[in-house]
């Protein structure tokens, strides 16, 4: 092997141990404080109404759970070496089953949530009737019941493997079957998944340039969405986005492994293989930790609801905030009564 090829697969194996030393780490941690403030705003009365919000809890507290089971785990076992699992198999089986549950019942959580915007968003009123918190627990709990089942296999093949007479590893059964059946699983969930998510997307976005097209006099007869679901309409977009652009490169590993098979490999294959699989990984923690991000960067509504809850924490007056909010509103009420006068004059000539 020459020198190049070491220090190829050096460079390959060092990068997802760094990142998840440093990178990993950092995600953990404000990925699990976003996720906390987001549930308690979430939780609020004004706020618990609206039925994406209640898709929104549940992906958040489905966050939590992988953050503190398979992207702790991850951490710890990658990036410092320490790795409990291959010497409890109870430990072992749930850390791999808590993963991949929440890995499969995220998406389903923002296919969900992106048929009720699909339902909300649709000039059909007959249409907006289906989106409602009774369909929603009924599409969450039968997902969740669904995803526990198929996720059992997990449970029965993840055992601790003997690779050498010395080494003990927590992982997933050896058998080619298997291996397969996992694989191409995996793929096809990924990748159906993500293109139903596309096409969800696409034909709500539809429905809202329908929306936004309708003369503004129109609006208020066949508007079913108000501010804050417009709002909570593009947080659902970019956590689609993020999603998808997450899953290719786990994608591309899975089709890598498959392509080079299980046979013997070389140690620079061995190292790329390894590098995809587990920078792939990394890459799929992000869709758990940018939710309350993606909250504060595009919703207005929740931006002010977060101030509220900050300053009723540090205990300041929170009629400074509500002084300020008026101070916002007043322009657009300047706009209106402007508006009125221009209609009265054109009228009266």
């Amino acid at each position: 092997m020459s020198s190049s090829e070491n220090y190829y697969i050096e460079v390959l194996t060092k990068i997802p141990i760094y990142l998840h030393q440093y990178i990993a780490t950092i995600l953990f941690i404000i990925g699990n404080i976003g996720n906390l403030l987001s549930i308690l705003i979430f939780f609020k009365k004004s706020w618990k109404k609206n039925v994406c919000v209640f898709y929104f809890t549940v992906f958040l507290l489905n966050n939590t759970v992988f953050l503190n089971s398979a992207v702790l785990g991850s951490i710890l076992i990658i990036g410092f070496n320490i790795n409990v699992l291959n010497s409890n198999v109870i430990l072992c089986k749930i850390f791999y089953y808590i993963a991949y549950l929440c890995s499969t019942y995220l998406p389903c959580i923002l296919i969900c949530a992106s048929i009720d915007r699909l339902l909300i968003s649709s000039q059909n009123v007959d249409t907006r009737l289906y989106s409602s918190k009774r369909l929603a627990y009924f599409f969450i709990s039968t997902s969740l019941f669904v995803l526990s089942m198929f996720s059992v296999h997990v449970l029965i093949k993840v055992n601790i493997q003997q690779f050498t007479s010395t080494l003990f590893v927590c992982y997933y059964d050896f058998s080619k079957f298997y291996l397969n059946f996992f694989i191409y699983s995996t793929l096809i969930i990924s990748v159906v998944l993500s293109l139903a998510l596309i096409i969800l997307s696409i034909i709500a976005f539809n429905n809202v340039r329908h929306i936004q097209i309708i003369p503004r006099q129109q609006r208020k007869q066949i508007r079913s969405m108000n501010k804050k679901d417009f709002q909570l309409l593009r947080c659902l977009y970019v956590h689609n986005i993020i999603y998808i652009i997450c899953t290719i490169v786990l994608v591309v590993g899975l089709v890598y492994s498959t392509t080079i098979g299980y046979g013997n490999q070389n140690s620079f294959v061995q190292a790329v293989n390894n590098f995809l699989n587990k920078f792939g990984g990394f890459l799929h923690y992000i869709p758990y930790c940018t939710s309350f991000f993606i909250f504060v960067c595009l919703s207005k509504a929740f931006r002010q609801e977060l101030k509220r809850f900050v300053y009723k924490i540090c205990g300041k007056d929170i009629t400074i905030l509500q002084e300020e909010e008026n101070k916002d509103l007043q322009p657009a009420r300047n706009n209106i009564d402007l508006n009125v006068v221009v209609n009265t004059i054109a009228l009266a000539s």
